[in-house]
């Protein structure tokens, strides 16, 4: 099983949270999952606001940021279409494609539906000896439904189902163990709230609320023997003010915050005289889908104090003296932000910037975001641009693989009034 171990511990932790290049005094703890994709933004408008997306003006791509936001549509059906090459200095090949639609059923409700493909590029696999046996293209794709329904003018809430597929061997036969495709069904549940009725000053503004919870499913595995990973099931909260300055110029600001529900991992360690390492610090990651959940604000292990020997200091239990707070701080460290500003001129021309940041200790993704959009009765197309911005020159531009990351989105948004000839247009972004 060497190879699918290798191979899954690249795919999951390598691909998405990236630390190997990062020199840092903290102790590493990278928490990983079973296919991280599912936390990759998919389109390139809230790429342009470094992943915010919870609480920006509702679009078509809400079936991934927030789909309580499609209750709040104006248009009546949408359509999404976007492609992003990842993480192309690290590996060639690699991409996410998504597809998006959307479709109100009355003013209070709406449903949406999405469809996420990511390919890993081509591996060659080989057998024991070293010998190239098959070449495999690993490929991941998600199928979403939501359903989003106002239960107040100004609140809203909906209910995501998902279908996961992971196929990261192809079926192939390794130490004598079968593999096969991880299979898994998620849910999200969200809550929106938007009030159009703000004045700062003497202008008009609009206030937006979001957050929830994301990818809450059953552990995937890749084998028969009995290794199970975590979905990357996550909690997020955002919020978003809309300036409208005047007729034709609308500024907003936007912020998200996220933590992944998963179990940190543990400290293991040698203690009285023992040969084989024991959890010292920590919580078993083997856990409930519930109890990881509730758990994971309070299972990080924290530092554990070491003597002049460099050996851990352990009650008679086994378990180690952890240095006063750190528990806490590191639990804060698992928390990652995001921050966009966006501004629209005339409802056809709209320029972005973000920023996203994770602590170093978790990841260490951290990067500027660009991105600008055209819209044009009912077709609007948006790009954006990430560059790797790592405070105190930590990484070099060159060693980021997140380097020369480019998003392209296709939007196309239908309603009456468009159909009945009107030229208005219905909605302030894509």
């Amino acid at each position: 099983m060497k190879l699918i171990t290798s191979y899954t511990t690249f795919c999951l932790s390598g691909l998405l949270l990236v630390s190997t290049t990062v020199f840092s005094q903290n102790r590493q703890n990278t928490i990983t999952t079973a296919v991280p994709f599912l936390t990759i933004t998919p389109d390139a408008r809230h790429g342009a606001l470094g992943g915010a997306g919870v609480a920006t003006s509702p679009d078509v791509y809400d079936n991934f940021h927030n789909a309580a936001k499609l209750a709040f549509m104006e248009e009546e059906s949408s359509l999404g279409l976007s492609y992003t090459p990842w993480l192309g200095a690290l590996v060639p090949g690699i991409s996410l494609s998504y597809l998006a639609v959307t479709k109100k059923i009355d003013k209070m409700s709406a449903i949406g539906a999405s469809l996420r493909y990511f390919s890993l590029g081509e591996i060659q696999f080989t057998d024991e000896f070293g010998n190239n046996t098959v070449n495999h293209n690993p490929n991941e794709f998600a199928l979403d439904a939501a359903y989003s329904r106002k239960l107040a003018d100004q609140f809203s809430m909906s209910i995501s189902l998902r279908f996961i597929y992971s196929n990261l061997t192809g079926g192939q036969s390794v130490g004598g163990a079968d593999t096969k495709p991880g299979l898994a069904a998620a849910s999200d549940i969200m809550m929106y709230y938007q009030n159009d009725n703000i004045r700062l000053g003497d202008k008009d503004a609009t206030l937006a609320i979001g957050g929830g919870f994301s990818n809450i499913g059953n552990k995937m595995t890749y084998s028969d023997i009995n290794q199970q990973d975590f979905l990357p099931m996550n909690f997020k909260v955002g919020s978003g003010l809309t300036m409208h300055l005047d007729e034709y110029n609308d500024f907003s600001f936007v912020f998200d915050m996220n933590k992944l529900l998963v179990p940190t991992p543990p400290i293991y360690g040698k203690v009285n005289g023992s040969t084989q390492n024991t959890l010292i610090a920590g919580k078993d990651p083997n856990r409930g889908i519930a109890n990881a959940i509730f758990s994971s604000w309070s299972d990080a292990p924290g530092n554990p104090i070491k003597d002049n020997t460099g050996a851990y200091i352990v009650d008679a239990d086994g378990n180690a003296e952890i240095e006063k707070g750190s528990v806490f701080n590191e639990e804060m460290r698992e928390l990652y932000f995001s921050f966009g500003m966006e501004y629209w001129y005339n409802k056809v021309f709209a320029a972005r910037m973000g920023y996203f940041t994770e602590h170093d200790t978790k990841g260490n993704r951290k990067y500027l975001s660009f991105g600008v959009g055209l819209k044009h009765n009912v077709f609007a197309i948006d790009i954006s641009y990430l560059v790797p911005f790592y405070v105190g020159g930590q990484v070099s531009y060159g060693q980021s693989p997140l380097a020369n990351t480019l998003q392209f989105t296709m939007s196309f948004a239908f309603d009456k009034s468009k159909s009945s000839g009107s030229s208005e247009s219905s909605s302030d972004s894509f």
